[in-house]
């Protein structure tokens, strides 16, 4: 009989995406988006940390929290329209043998709150409060191949949207907030199938609700609803 490998979670990652909606689809499209990993005990002891700001990138190997248990054979990409089917293992796909995910974010600083470290990351395709397993640097001379094939997956920017997003609206976020939102809203956070015009999306985001909708390569944002309704 197998044995059965329980994984330590040693902390948490968080960010200004609450759901998987609108989160960018990789990581590294979005630069801007920010966020923290704080740490579990016995975690929090510097010790872990040595060395670790060294290191422009750091890989986060973390777990699909809000997936189904258990995965098929084959799963439907969303960016093939959610009805072509791909091998599980030629798919980043969350649904998985085990609920594993991996992501390449920048390290902007190592701080401590109360004495307990955070990073401070950039790039990530992470939702708030997902759960982190191992961090591990990222080594450009290994971890780089300029040449790999990226098979079907469909290469960032081909699909960007033009987004108009009127002044007044973006106003009602924190200066900070703005960028991170256009990026994501420019990368088209609706899945491959989705396309009726007439519908209005609503986008969680560091608090507010981002509702939008979609026409002819536009994206505009019709309201954001603050946390006070």
């Amino acid at each position: 009989m197998k044995k059965k490998t329980e994984l330590q979670i040693i902390g948490t990652y968080h960010c200004d995406f609450p759901t998987k909606f609108g989160l960018p689809r990789q990581s590294g499209l979005v630069s801007r988006v920010r966020g923290t990993v704080t740490f579990e005990p016995p975690f929090c002891d510097r010790n872990y940390f040595r060395g670790i700001e060294s290191y422009s990138h750091l890989w986060l190997l973390w777990q699909f929290s809000e997936a189904k248990e258990g995965a098929g054979a084959t799963v439907r990409p969303p960016k093939l329209g959610g009805n072509e089917r791909r091998g599980v293992f030629a798919t980043r796909s969350p649904f998985r043998p085990n609920r594993i995910g991996l992501s390449a974010v920048e390290l902007e600083s190592l701080a401590f709150s109360g004495g307990a470290p955070v990073l401070h990351v950039r790039g990530g395709d992470l939702m708030d409060g997902t759960p982190i397993f191992d961090i591990k640097p990222y080594l450009p001379y290994a971890d780089a191949v300029p040449d790999a094939s990226g098979g079907f997956a469909v290469p960032a920017g081909e699909a960007e949207l033009l987004v108009e997003f009127p002044a007044a609206l973006q106003e009602m976020l924190p200066p900070e907030k703005r960028e991170a939102l256009l990026e994501a809203l420019r990368l088209d956070p609706r899945p491959g199938y989705q396309a009726d015009e007439r519908r209005v999306y609503r986008l969680p985001y560091a608090g507010f609700e981002i509702a939008f909708t979609v026409a002819d390569g536009i994206l505009t944002v019709r309201e954001i609803l603050s946390p006070d309704g």
